[in-house]
């Protein structure tokens, strides 16, 4: 799979791998793990606490980053320690803060996607659908 616009257009089939990598960032639990893991290693009880989510949340977000192979653990003793498996998944959350800042975090504004607001511009604008 490549995104890439020199190579020309890829098959929907060839973006099917990177949809799915986006759908798995696609939930702010998930990137506030990403987030907090960039800082270092961290367990999930360490998580549980800084994020002020359940156990139970956080495992599973993480069974979700670790079966696509963005996270993984170490053991040691009786606790593991979860770190950012692939060091390119923190240039690609970069790449999409400069994104969001040159786009002026439009995407928050969008109807289907975003944060709710009445202001709609944009390809998700109603009239730009038709």
């Amino acid at each position: 799979m490549a995104i890439d616009s020199d190579c020309g257009m890829t098959s929907l089939e060839g973006l099917v791998p990177a949809a799915a990598l986006f759908h798995s960032l696609a939930d702010p639990v998930r990137l506030s793990i990403v987030q907090r893991l960039a800082r270092g290693e961290a367990r999930v009880v360490d998580l549980t606490r800084e994020l002020g989510l359940a156990q139970s949340t956080v495992s599973k977000h993480l069974a979700c980053l670790r079966g696509c192979e963005l996270v993984d653990y170490r053991a040691e003793g009786r606790q593991s320690f979860y770190f950012i498996a692939v060091p390119e998944l923190l240039d690609l959350l970069r790449s999409a803060e400069h994104l969001l800042a040159a786009t002026d975090r439009a995407v928050a504004l969008c109807p289907t996607y975003g944060t709710g607001t009445d202001r709609t511009i944009g390809a998700c604008a109603p009239e730009a659908r038709a």
